[in-house]
Parts: structure tokens; sequence; C-alpha cells
């Protein structure tokens, strides 16, 4: 299988011991291509490191809903600059977070979402967006910046959102939960979904799939997220890895050859 982690953080404190020979080690396993997103400037910054040393390794800068608490100006110039890095393929990860009872409030997660949506304007970027129990109000940002276009990574909305963000241009990604035994809605949405418009994902060290559940995931394991969308599709899991391979590098902007 030719694979694309179009979402993996291996600037996690889970990889400290071994992050390089993780990574060094995907391409034998058949990952192909992998993105890893920032989750506040330092991170991002990791993240950029990553793929000056990995010519399969592209970067997304972006703070978090959960880290945009010390968002302020100089926070966004650095993410502007990191931005212009060739490797950076997009403003993320972004987006709003209501789960968390000790994030940042809503109102202000909202503003700091808009802010990075305008970034992702000025800079031609698509983004990557996080929803976490904020349904609406994330799409209603989304809605207020029409020259913006990404994808929602580890979609977890519903079947009706999935089509109003599919007719303003947008990808939906998907992770390990989609292996899960109470991934119903998730897969009603896949059953749905154009196949242009489908990326899949770790979201690394988090989400392990089947029958890794309860272990550390790494993007040697993004095969399981095709295989499941290859079965609701009706599809080879060959042919499901490659239409979501070329699906992540078109929305990247990767071609073949590039370092």
């Amino acid at each position: 299988m030719r694979l694309f982690d179009t979402h993996a953080h291996y600037d996690s404190g889970a990889f400290h011991a071994d992050r390089l020979e993780v990574l060094a080690s995907m391409p034998e396993q058949g990952v192909e291509l992998i993105l890893n997103p920032g989750c506040d400037v330092d991170s991002s910054k990791t993240a950029v490191e990553l793929a000056e040393r990995f010519s399969f390794v592209y970067a997304a800068v972006g703070v978090h809903p959960s880290d945009c608490g010390s968002w302020n100006g100089a926070a966004r110039s650095a993410l502007r600059e990191l931005a212009s890095h060739p490797k950076v393929r997009a403003i993320g990860e972004i987006g709003l977070d209501y789960y968390w009872k000790e994030n940042p409030p809503r109102e202000f997660q909202q503003e700091v979402f808009h802010a990075q949506m305008e970034l992702a304007e000025e800079l031609a970027l698509p983004v990557i967006v996080h929803d976490r129990e904020a349904h609406r109000d994330c799409l209603e940002v989304v809605k207020a910046h029409p020259n913006v276009t990404g994808v929602y990574h580890c979609y977890s909305g519903s079947l009706e959102d999935a089509k109003v963000l599919v007719k303003l241009g947008w990808m939906l990604s998907f992770t390990g939960v989609v292996t899960y035994k109470n991934a119903r809605k998730s897969l009603a949405v896949i059953d749905w979904l154009p196949l242009d418009r489908i990326m899949i994902e770790t979201d690394s060290p988090y989400l392990s799939p089947e029958p890794f559940r309860g272990r550390r995931n790494d993007s040697g394991k993004v095969y399981r997220v095709a295989e499941t969308i290859a079965q609701v599709k009706g599809l080879d899991r060959e042919e499901a890895a490659r239409i979501t391979l070329e699906n992540g590098k078109r929305f990247f902007g990767i071609e073949d050859g590039q370092p």
C-alpha cells in the first residue's frame, strides 16, 4: 500500500525517546508522505525542522484552540514567518475545542480561529481544522471566510454538516476512530462522502486503530484507516490507499519528486 498520513504529531513528547528512528522506518512500511501540524509556535518550529530532516515529511503551522491562551501579535508574526518555508503546506492545527473545561474561553478561541483563518487567506494556504464539541460555532467561522478552504481533521460531525462542508469545497479526514465499534456515525459520513474529498490520518500519538487501541499510535498504522474506508466504499484496499494518497497530495500541493 502507498499511504499518506495527513496528520501526525511527531513533535509530541510521546516520541522523545525514538522520534527519528520511528520516522526513518516509515517508507519501508509503505508510508510515502506525512504531514506534521503544529499546535503552538514551538511545536510548529519542530514540525518545520522535521520536514527539513526527512524528505517525505511536510509541515503545517498553527495554534491549537487548547493552546491559544497566549495568542498575540507576536505569535501571528511567528507563524507568518514559519509559513514562508517551502515545506509548510497549511495553517494548522486550528479551530475550536469546547470539550476541555480548562481551555481558554470560547469567545477567545473563536477570536484566535478567525485570526488564523485570516492569515491563511493572506498567505493563500489551506487550513487544518480541529472541531471538538463545537460543531455549530466552528462551521460559522468557516462560513465567515469563504476564500479559505481546508480539511476537518478527525471528522466527528454530522452527515448534514459534512454535506455543507463538501459544498463549500472542504475535505474531511478520518483517523483510527473509524475502526471502533461505536463509529457508526463516521462510517455513514464515509459512505456518502465523494471519494475525492476523503483523506486519512493517524493523529499520532493518539487514537490508535483496532487492534492497536491503547498503544502509542504512529503512521505505520494508518493502513487500518484505509482498509476501513475500502470496506465501506467497496474498494480494494490498495485503491483506497491510492485515492487518499492522491487526495492528500492535491490538497497540500505536493508534486512527485518534490524535496
